[in-house]
């Protein structure tokens, strides 16, 4: 995340929503994605709804926090600059953007000190001209021309998740990483191979005898070809040795192979000793 200032982030208008399931829900996509404010115009039935609660799965503090306003002209009144959601086209002169833009126009705004917000539409219908009308410009997402309806808190997601990214340092930052993963060296490879060798030939692997330079080639070449890591070799080594010294009547942890001994002082290492094959 960047080091900016942390702001309210644009504020969420629902107009005249229907079900509390869908308020609660929109509730829970703010809180995914670090918004908090949710103004309801007129919600059909009534505030507060328990519904809703349920619905919002934890995201309390957006819940007790929502405010109701008896018009839209009310709950834009103190806003500086709001962008009307809609998936048709609308016969006005308003800019049309997509979601990523319109990120980051508010997070410039947000920066700039001015309150912001996001209006969504009715479930069935979505917003009126009119109510389009009161914005500064129209977001729209790119959908399936053929099945373009969102439900609202689909709706309000993607536009809490493009305001989320707009505020990263980087576009591709995730809230975790992979851990660090270390090349295994060359040796460490070869050892891993000449272990396999000798561990397949051992077991009489390489039949007919002329052909193992060939097969031997094509296993090199299998196991060259993913650049493993210091941990995945040490997992594959692991693997070959049981497969190579220990058996059903002798298996891993119920005494010390007299092949495993004689492997581990070939290679100077005693019992006592961490060494590849045991990794």
């Amino acid at each position: 995340m960047s080091e900016e200032k942390k702001t309210a982030g644009p504020v969420i208008v629902l107009v005249e929503p229907q079900l509390g399931e869908n308020i609660g829900m929109v509730a829970r996509a703010m809180a995914n994605f670090g918004l908090d404010e949710l103004r309801l115009v007129n919600p059909r039935d009534g505030w507060p709804n328990e519904k809703a609660v349920a619905a919002a799965s934890r995201a309390d503090h957006v819940i007790a926090a929502t405010k109701v306003f008896p018009d839209l002209p009310s709950a834009l009144a103190d806003l500086t600059h709001v962008l009307a959601t809609t998936a048709r086209q609308r016969d006005n002169f308003k800019p049309v953007l997509a979601p990523v833009e319109a990120a980051g126009i508010l997070r410039a705004r947000e920066r700039a000190g001015q309150r912001t917000g996001i209006m969504f539409g009715r479930e069935r219908f979505g917003l009126y001209n009119e109510e389009v009308g009161l914005a500064d410009a129209i977001v729209t997402f790119p959908v399936n021309p053929d099945y373009a309806s969102l439900n609202i808190a689909q709706a309000v997601l993607l536009m809490a998740y493009e305001w989320m990214k707009s505020g990263l340092a980087k576009e591709t930052d995730t809230a975790f990483s992979s851990p660090e993963m270390i090349p295994a060296e060359k040796h460490q490879l070869q050892g891993l191979l000449d272990h396999l060798e000798s561990a397949l030939d051992t077991r009489g692997y390489f039949r007919p005898a002329p052909k193992k330079p060939k097969m031997v080639d094509n296993l090199r070449a299998v196991l060259t070809r993913p650049s493993f890591t210091e941990a995945e070799i040490k997992v594959l080594r692991g693997i070959v040795a049981s497969l190579d010294y220990f058996s059903p009547k002798e298996p891993r942890g119920q005494g010390y192979p007299e092949r495993k001994a004689e492997a581990d002082r070939a290679a100077g290492t005693g019992r006592g000793q961490e060494s590849d094959e045991n990794a």
